[in-house]
């Protein structure tokens, strides 16, 4: 199997090497088409974006992809991975919250999908300065994009046998932006009568989160509250290491790792590839790989319960190479 992997630079590298050698303990035969982004691009005199990354993309329809850093240097630095979703057209970005065994947390048994709508809300970044020391943003939401991002959630929730849906808004302030989007959710809802349709303010889902997460299945969220509530949900179950998103567009998946830093704050070796594999064990599910992608989750959890070797982020000394080496021979 060819996959596209775009590589943004950094631990990116570590995480990448890591990888490749845990898809090759599992036995499944990947082969990467390496095309830089981000920092990884720069330093190489080339463009941040270039052109030829999203023409590989868009041929092969699936990616990995680590985290697209920034350049050095003072000043607000881009953003390249919102830019990135952007010109691939993706449109939803699903992350999985679920416990890992050998992770601390105060809950057990959590399990749901939070899905992100990308393209719209304040991350459409429209924004000026009225006079100096004003400044407005804008809300974007359109009846198009709610309409689509609803009816991908409810066939994504019955595909995976949820039985539930909760739309996350504030249309009781915002009562156009987010009163639209409740209204498109309604609508969506009608056409999948067996999936219970809920509805729940942002406020209270982050409370409802912290004390009672077991009665989530999806999570249906608008750009900025998916962005807060996904790292909410990460940290329920154990921080980054239990993170993957999984961004899709018309004809593209994106299998994206959310944790990712410059070697000027984590030496070279010593990021933590967990995040990586993740999303490449998503990818594995989604290719027809499910048997390869489960033993490859208890090969972690194993390392991860044994808790010998474990990354520095977790309270352990592991580089990544360690680390990979130690969840290959746990790979059964």
């Amino acid at each position: 199997m060819r996959v596209t992997f775009v590589q943004g630079g950094g631990v990116g590298f570590d995480q990448q090497a890591a990888v490749a050698r845990v898809l090759a303990a599992a036995g499944v035969p990947v082969e990467f088409d390496v095309h830089l982004a981000g920092r990884a691009s720069l330093d190489q005199g080339k463009d941040a974006l270039p052109a030829s990354t999203f023409e590989a993309v868009r041929a092969s329809g699936l990616a990995l992809k680590t985290k697209l850093l920034p350049p050095l240097g003072p000043g607000n630095p881009p953003n390249y991975n919102v830019d990135f979703r952007r010109r691939l057209g993706l449109f939803a970005s699903v992350r999985p919250v679920h416990n890992l065994a050998g992770l601390p947390s105060r809950f057990a048994g959590v399990n749901f999908l939070l899905v992100r709508e990308i393209t719209e809300d304040l991350y459409a970044t429209t924004e000026h300065e009225i006079v100096p020391g004003v400044v407005q943003s804008f809300k974007i939401v359109t009846e198009v994009a709610c309409l689509r991002f609803f009816r991908f959630t409810f066939e994504l929730a019955r595909k995976h046998g949820k039985k539930s849906v909760h739309c996350i808004h504030k249309a009781n302030i915002l009562k156009m932006a987010d009163g639209l989007y409740l209204e498109c959710f309604r609508r969506v809802a009608k056409d999948f009568p067996e999936i219970a349709a809920k509805e729940m303010i942002v406020d209270n889902t982050c409370m409802q989160l912290v004390s009672r997460p077991h009665q989530f299945e999806v999570m249906a969220s608008g750009n900025l509250y998916g962005d807060l509530l996904s790292d909410l949900g990460a940290g329920l179950v154990g921080g980054i290491t239990t993170t993957s998103a999984i961004n899709h567009g018309d004809g593209v998946k994106v299998y994206e790792a959310v944790y990712g830093a410059g070697y000027e704050r984590v030496p070279p070796g010593k990021g933590n590839p967990i995040p990586l594999i993740l999303p490449a064990v998503e990818l594995l599910r989604d290719t027809g790989h499910a048997e390869a992608a489960d033993r490859i989750v208890k090969a972690i959890e194993a390392v991860l319960t044994e808790g010998k070797v474990r990354p520095v982020d977790l309270g352990g000394t592991a580089g990544s190479v360690e680390l990979a080496e130690a969840i290959a021979a746990k790979i059964g």
